[in-house]
């Protein structure tokens, strides 16, 4: 069954994957260290992040070298993806750790801290079911200290067929070799996307999310076709309660 559980803790998948890292951060570079640059900080500021859903913690070593008196607490679900990490983390040792979190839930575990100056995710809400999306959206912004942001880098989908063909189209102008293989994907493969796929919403859903949470300045800060950088921030000063 491809189910992300049966995936992500699958050995011989994530050692694939693993292989497949040097490509992976090729690709990817600029857009982790925009994420990072889109923070609030100066360079020298000390700070403590959250990474979720951090995988082998790409996007947090992005991170970390951008801010270098920065801490980062990575959190994900799978063991062997952690395993993974913590070898490919080597460089910044004692700057990171990590904590095993399953964000299909809302059971955060006691070493993620109750007070965050920042959490980002990369890749990895889009697999979410709708209301986790909306529920982890709401449980990060109780989490971030006043004037704290959440910035949030993953795929959309979208609600006009004449947008997706665009989409794929250019993609696949940019890379023809990439689009001859989705063409010629494997039974395994073909599972593997789709279930990639099967939780992938459009934007305007997610900024909602947000807002219902409670995020001000929220806005889409980087997008290229089906991939953004969007985020907002927890009100620096909030109202008092009113007494009833």
């Amino acid at each position: 069954m491809h189910t992300n559980a049966a995936i992500w803790t699958s050995e011989e998948y994530v050692r694939t994957r693993a292989a497949q890292a040097e490509q992976r951060e090729r690709e990817n570079a600029e857009r982790w260290r925009i994420l990072g640059e889109l923070l609030p900080f100066e360079e020298q500021d000390v700070f403590t992040f959250l990474d979720l859903g951090a995988g082998t913690g790409s996007a947090a070593r992005s991170i970390l070298d951008l801010y270098p008196r920065s801490t980062a607490i990575l959190s994900d679900f799978s063991p062997q993806m952690i395993a993974v990490g913590e070898e490919e983390m080597a460089a910044h040792a004692g700057r990171y750790r990590y904590v095993e979190f399953d964000m299909s839930t809302s059971s955060w575990p006691a070493a993620i801290p109750g007070v965050l100056d920042a959490v980002v995710s990369s890749m990895s809400v889009h697999h979410l079911p709708d209301h986790r999306k909306e529920g982890l959206f709401a449980e990060v912004f109780t989490r971030l200290t006043p004037g704290g942001w959440y910035l949030n880098y993953d795929t959309v989908s979208a609600t006009d067929p004449i947008v997706e063909a665009t989409w794929e189209r250019t993609a696949g102008r940019r890379d023809p070799e990439g689009a001859a293989k989705r063409l010629h994907r494997t039974p395994e493969e073909r599972a593997r996307h789709e279930n990639h796929l099967r939780h992938v919403i459009p934007l305007s859903q997610q900024l909602e999310y947000l807002t219902a949470a409670g995020f001000i300045g929220i806005d889409v800060y980087w997008k290229d076709l089906d991939d953004v950088i969007y985020g907002g921030q927890r009100p620096a000063s909030e109202p008092a309660a009113t007494a009833p």
